[in-house]
């Protein structure tokens, strides 16, 4: 009897340690392919500018950007700072005003009916016009471009939003009466836990789409800022540089994607069939 109780905490602790081996061994395998990928695609890179010879005006080679990335750095992070600034703040403000529409879409259908043909008609726009116009009204500040940034972030998470508020089964919504809940509790309890996966999803473009908004803003008017840098470099032939202020755009759109991601997945423990 005294062996078969001693090997029980033995048998749980291996298994505990083969379970962590093979989460380590899932994670591996899926960093693994995207990291090939990305080698791939900077041998290729090499590879061709080495094959035809291709101008470094034109495309320099991976070094040569890494090269700029090291001696731009100061130049780089003085651009970058008002663009991040730019797209955080326009991210927090497109989606929060379209969770709060959505919420009264919902509660409240004639509101809907009148409003939501208009945020279709003003996503219709392309942002490039509407940009112009923002900084004709609010000037070359900070103003112009966390709007464009919030609003390439609105439409997708008020669709979403409204989609995931209504996402609620008639049944579930009888049961909620029949236990006397308030609307509160039916919005909170219910509804609310419904939506954050739509929600969530719609964050994941929007956490993209904002750095896209804010270099819009920069390209229409902006001395300072990615966008202003990328401009910059085009019309002087600073191929390595215009390559690195792209690569540090990107690196940035990442983040706030993994940001969000990681923020879902501390959330939200279930999706429904519908979500993906």
């Amino acid at each position: 009897m005294a062996s078969v109780s001693d090997t029980g905490p033995t048998d749980a602790a291996t298994t505990d340690t083969e379970r962590k081996a093979r989460a380590r061994r899932l994670a591996w395998s899926n960093r693994l392919p995207p990291a090939l990928a990305v080698v791939g695609i900077i041998l290729a890179w090499q590879g061709i500018i080495t094959l035809f010879g291709v101008p470094s005006y034109i495309s320099p080679s991976p070094g040569e950007v890494v090269a700029t990335l090291i001696s731009q750095a100061p130049n780089l992070w003085r651009n970058f700072v008002p663009t991040a600034l730019e797209s955080l703040a326009g991210f927090v403000l497109g989606n929060l005003v379209a969770v709060l529409i959505a919420v009264a879409f919902v509660h409240n259908r004639t509101s809907e009916r009148a409003f939501y043909p208009i945020a279709v008609f003003v996503n219709t726009i392309p942002i490039i016009a509407i940009a112009p116009i923002l900084v004709l009204i609010f000037g070359n500040g900070y103003t112009p471009k966390v709007i464009i940034s919030g609003l390439i972030c609105f439409f997708p998470t008020l669709v979403n939003m409204v989609r995931g508020l209504r996402a609620v089964s008639p049944q579930t919504l009888d049961l909620m009466r029949v236990l006397s809940a308030s609307k509160s509790e039916i919005f909170w309890k219910v509804r609310m836990q419904s939506a954050l996966p739509f929600l969530f999803a719609a964050l994941r473009i929007a956490s993209t789409t904002s750095v896209i908004g804010a270099i819009v803003g920069e390209w229409i008017g902006s001395n300072v800022g990615l966008g202003a840098l990328i401009i910059e470099a085009t019309y002087n032939f600073r191929s390595s540089l215009l390559y690195a202020t792209v690569l540090m755009a990107a690196a940035w759109a990442v983040t706030l994607f993994s940001a969000v991601s990681l923020v879902e997945r501390r959330l939200i423990t279930w999706k429904p069939g519908s979500v993906h």
